[in-house]
């Protein structure tokens, strides 16, 4: 291909060479889904195309808002990413995730995850690998017995109690981070004629309140080799976690494993088998800043977190995050302001995306050389950015 590559927005007219791009590069099914032809508010969709016009790479932001410690911070989530064979290795990768976090910039964005298929031309482009989306199998004979719960009501829902259910959702995982909000235009499109998730919704209520809820997927046959897939488990008492999982377990004469992706730490969890948990898939998530500044103000810090420290930070594909920072956290809130001069301590942005993700410790940050230390300076002190714990997702995209 030509040296050159020009990157811009996509129109509706690019749409069936966006499609056959990704549909070759993901080995996708000739049917081409409906939502494919639409052009939903709520993702900007870029191609790279050569100098003859021809599309030869493609990436979508999607304008989701992740949840981080109690507060929505906005994210430009990667998904899509094709480069043509025959442009592979060329910059071209490079060049529309440039233009992506431009662009992401450009509208407020502040940070961004992915799922790569593989990581190293990510990591290139500022990326860094921060937690896996793990999927599990589990014995459904094994999951513990439970006598239901007199006030409790178990019962089938309804399109009619979706809105509770993301509710519910919420509920669960505003306070912890890297979750994404589930709201926003790009949500309503995609929900706007659906019906219930998957197969079946379970509800659980105590006194007309839902406090747990089950999505699944009942698969086929009921034979040893049946799988019953549960599209989401959440519960806000250990009352209701109980109720769901004995729910599941009844499944045991017909659908022997039970197939699902745990939320570390949540009330199903702490009721679940986990040990004897087998892994059915990994998929590793990656995130970096988009504006660094807007990222730490965003988001919420815990309250008894308090510190100043100053470093330097390098960004290659966004040079409005390179320079010299001060954070500082007080109050449950936090702040970068730009201040003169070197730091002691200085950054990758992968460095500063695994810290900010919590995913490592500062001086894990410098033995893997995402963080620099002149002199005597403790790299300790750059465990202020990551004090909000790691960070966990539920969605893939």
């Amino acid at each position: 291909m030509p040296a050159t590559v020009h990157v811009r927005e996509l129109s509706t007219d690019d749409l069936d060479a966006a499609w056959e791009l990704g549909r070759i590069a993901f080995g996708s099914d000739p049917q081409r889904p409906a939502q494919t032809t639409a052009t939903p508010a709520g993702l900007t969709r870029y191609g790279a195309f050569d100098d003859a016009g021809r599309l030869v790479g493609k990436a979508v932001d999607l304008h989701h808002d992740q949840w981080w410690s109690g507060r929505a911070v906005s994210a430009a989530d990667v998904a899509g990413v094709a480069v043509a064979p025959e442009a592979r290795g060329r910059g071209v990768g490079r060049a529309l995730l440039t233009a992506l976090l431009r662009g992401a910039h450009e509208r407020g964005a502040a940070v961004s995850a992915l799922y790569p298929t593989v990581a190293a031309p990510y990591r290139a482009c500022g990326w860094e690998a921060a937690g896996v989306l793990r999927t599990v199998d589990l014995a459904t004979a094994a999951l513990p017995r439970h006598r239901p719960s007199a006030d409790l009501v178990v019962r089938a829902g309804t399109v009619a109690d979706l809105p509770a259910v993301t509710d519910l959702y919420e509920r669960v995982t505003r306070h912890r981070n890297g979750m994404l909000t589930r709201r926003g235009e790009l949500y309503d499109f995609f929900a706007a004629d659906r019906g219930l998730p998957g197969d079946g919704l379970t509800l659980v209520e105590r006194d007309g309140d839902l406090v747990g809820y089950v999505t699944w997927q009942r698969g086929r046959g009921y034979g040893a080799d049946s799988v019953l897939t549960v599209d989401e488990a959440l519960a806000v008492t250990p009352e209701a976690a109980r109720e769901i999982v004995g729910v599941l377990g009844s499944w045991a004469s017909v659908a022997p494993t039970l197939r699902l992706c745990p939320l570390d730490g949540d009330a199903v969890s702490t009721v679940l088998p986990l040990e004897s948990a087998r892994d059915h898939e990994r998929d590793l998530w990656m995130h970096r800043p988009v504006d660094v500044a807007r990222a730490v103000s965003a988001r919420g810090w815990p309250a008894h977190a308090r510190g100043v420290v100053d470093f330097g930070l390098t960004d290659a594909l966004a040079e409005w995050n390179t320079g010299t920072w001060r954070l500082t956290v007080a109050d449950g809130a936090a702040e970068l302001t730009r201040v003169d001069g070197e730091a002691d301590l200085r950054l990758d942005v992968r460095g500063f995306a695994l810290l900010y993700a919590g995913a490592a410790r500062a001086r894990s940050v410098a033995q893997a050389g995402l963080l620099q230390c002149a002199g005597d300076a403790d790299p300790t002190a750059l465990d202020l950015l990551g004090v909000g714990g790691p960070a966990q997702l539920l969605d893939y995209f």
